[in-house]
């Protein structure tokens, strides 16, 4: 089996936990993880990692997203979707002209109170369990980024999709309900698709009924290298001697290599058999060294 990153387009009504179990049974190994929770009303992509590409979960946080949602407006519920407990409703729906101004207003760099139907935690505890036991806690605010929405009506006055890029951390739930909160009729998530994460897209996923029906060949020619995970990621291309001495977990400094990067970087490091592992760029009392961070191959 070949390790890499594999692409699922996930159905409606599974856990993200769901998918994960089912490719185990599929590839046979308990090496597979994943990257960015759907909600099980949630369709779209879901970035899966299997064999050793799952040792790279910790450092995909940071990937932009995009996604198509609807949004229905007159009604508030306790998960801010459409599948929550009515909170509120309002038959005084904006036009239009309006509905499509306010969502103008979102894009840029803003302020989101994540919701309490979340899996973020709170003293080792997730959000959603205490908002199933009747608790709500006090969130704090977090910067976000919207780089675009697009806001298009439908045949129903009262729906409208929504086709957002963000950035990491967002909740396009709370998205919605603070387009309604703005508006004066409130709102919610109806629908969501994920179309994208990073460089990855819909267009090359699968779904898990066409996985099962695959032959062994098949489902690991859909892996993506694991190198792909880090593709913001500088290339660097190691000596053999230096090679060597990477692998065994010795730093190698900027200096002998002949260039000059910035403390903190992230580099891809490659040997003559190319990508082996993740590197940063730290600072030593002799100066600036990659260190390997997170190695991908198995001498």
């Amino acid at each position: 089996m070949r390790d890499g990153v594999l692409l699922i387009d996930k159905g409606e009504g599974m856990t993200s936990f769901d998918v994960v179990g089912r490719i185990r049974r599929i590839y046979g190994t308990k090496q597979v993880g994943h990257t960015g929770t759907l909600d099980p009303m949630a369709t779209g992509l879901l970035t899966v990692l299997v064999g050793r590409a799952v040792k790279a979960s910790e450092y995909l946080t940071e990937h932009d997203k995009t996604y198509r949602a609807t949004l229905k407006l007159g009604v508030t519920t306790d998960t801010e979707d459409i599948s929550g407990k009515i909170l509120t409703e309002c038959g005084d729906i904006p036009d239009a002209d309006k509905v499509k101004k306010v969502c103008e207003s979102f894009v840029g760099n803003i302020k989101q109170i994540p919701p309490m139907y979340s899996a973020l935690k709170r003293d080792g505890k997730k959000l959603c369990d205490l908002a199933r036991e009747g608790i709500e806690i006090e969130r704090e605010p977090r910067d976000i980024t919207v780089y675009s929405l697009t806001c298009e009506e439908t045949d129903k006055k009262d729906e409208y999709t929504l086709d957002v890029a963000c950035s990491k951390g967002t909740y396009i739930r709370t998205l919605c309900a603070d387009i309604g909160e703005k508006l004066g009729c409130g709102g919610v998530m109806a629908a969501l698709r994920r179309t994208s994460v990073g460089e990855f897209s819909l267009e090359r996923a699968v779904t898990l009924e066409k996985l099962e029906n695959m032959t062994e060949n098949e489902r690991n020619e859909l892996l993506f290298d694991t190198e792909k995970l880090f593709y913001e990621h500088k290339k660097v291309v190691l000596p053999d001697f230096f090679a060597r001495l990477c692998n065994s977990g010795c730093e190698i400094y900027l200096k002998k290599l002949g260039i000059d990067m910035n403390v903190g970087e992230r580099v891809r490091l490659h040997d003559k058999n190319g990508f082996f592992s993740l590197g940063e760029v730290r600072e030593y009392p002799d100066g600036k060294a990659v260190k390997p961070i997170k190695k991908f191959r198995i001498e």
